[in-house]
């Protein structure tokens, strides 16, 4: 990649400025990973299932589950992933050495490649568990937990915030990182806003505190064998260019879920990737479903993930309406489908 080197004015950081292209990217010493967020009751196995027929080189990551979930609640809830959606990387939730190590081993048996331990989340709910953002307050502990964790011989990452309430200076967050990674951590999520742990709630610690995208650069100078992925208010392709100049790849949230054809225009500008046929896209999808509801779920746990498709497009609020017809959907009734398409232009 090509590229100068800024120095942004609000933290003095040096900042690698790229204009870049797919052959760019492509070409790269370090090739660019995309990745889709672990979001809480929005990216379960359906879900997931969706998004890797939007792009085969994104890596999907699973809903946080907790260590204790995962140990004593029902297994085959949490590691149900068909081949097809992978690769996926599974999220857990804890602080206790013990139990994560634990919940790692079954986690690597059951054939994910990565476990990634969550210690990003600001809810208030994850913060009385002891897990989470809180967590980044404690890096002798987060660092004591992967160090076990790293035993079972999956790779562990760690998805973390640049800080929380005042515990947010650069050299903290180095320190955080510093620890953990000589605990055996090669790869962090870092989502680019310090967490605020009291008066805000989770959505609005995605919006309010202030994107410092230089701190993550700054992040990955510092620590330049380590791979720093980034994550935070990026929306579309046009967003990628400054990101992938400074770091080893992208994490996409809200705008995966909301508008999943944003998908596969980020990974045709990172990867050269055609853009897959929509239409193709929703007859594979109709046909997962009819397999799953003949196994007994539910099919607005399924139709739920389709609402985002269409943004823009003629008909889109009829088509949201019609797949949201709660009588219809109690009937697992998979004609409502058919007819939400029909609203659709382009649909056939």
């Amino acid at each position: 990649m090509t590229g100068v080197t800024q120095v942004c004015a609000d933290h003095r950081y040096p900042v690698k400025m790229a204009h870049l292209c797919v052959v760019d990217i492509m070409n790269s010493a370090r090739p660019a990973k995309l990745y889709i967020a672990p979001m809480m009751a929005l990216t379960d196995r359906h879900c997931r299932f969706l998004h890797r027929m939007f792009s085969p080189k994104a890596i999907l990551f699973t809903e946080m589950v907790t260590a204790h979930a995962l140990i004593f609640g029902e297994r085959t809830h949490f590691l149900n992933d068909r081949s097809e959606s992978h690769p996926v990387v599974f999220q857990i939730g804890g602080s206790d050495a013990d139990s994560l190590c634990v919940a790692t081993e079954i986690i690597s048996s059951a054939g994910y490649p990565e476990v990634n331990l969550n210690v990003g989340c600001p809810s208030d709910r994850v913060k009385n568990g002891r897990f989470g953002a809180c967590l980044m307050a404690e890096p002798d502990l987060v660092a004591d937990a992967v160090k076990q964790m790293c035993k079972i011989g999956l790779p562990v990452s760690v998805k973390c915030r640049l800080g929380i309430d005042d515990l947010d200076t650069q050299p903290l967050l180095e320190r955080f990182v510093d620890k953990v990674a000589n605990a055996g951590c090669e790869r962090f999520y870092v989502h680019a806003r310090k967490a605020i742990l009291g008066g805000l709630s989770p959505a609005q610690n995605r919006t309010i505190p202030p994107l410092q995208y230089d701190r993550v650069y700054a992040l990955k100078a510092r620590f330049p064998q380590l791979e720093i992925i980034i994550n935070g208010g990026i929306t579309s392709a046009l967003a990628l260019a400054p990101h992938l100049a400074n770091t080893d790849g992208v994490m996409i949230g809200r705008a995966a879920y909301y508008q999943p054809e944003a998908i596969s225009e980020i990974a045709a500008v990172m990867f050269g990737d055609p853009i897959p046929d929509r239409t193709s896209i929703i007859d594979d999808y109709i046909a997962y479903m009819k397999e799953e509801l003949n196994t007994g779920v539910s099919m607005h746990h399924m139709s739920r993930h389709l609402l985002g498709l269409y943004s823009g497009v003629s008909g889109v609020r009829q088509f949201r309406r019609t797949l949201s017809d709660q009588r219809r959907l109690r009937h697992n009734d998979i004609g409502l489908v058919h007819e939400a398409l029909g609203h659709i232009g382009e649909a056939a």
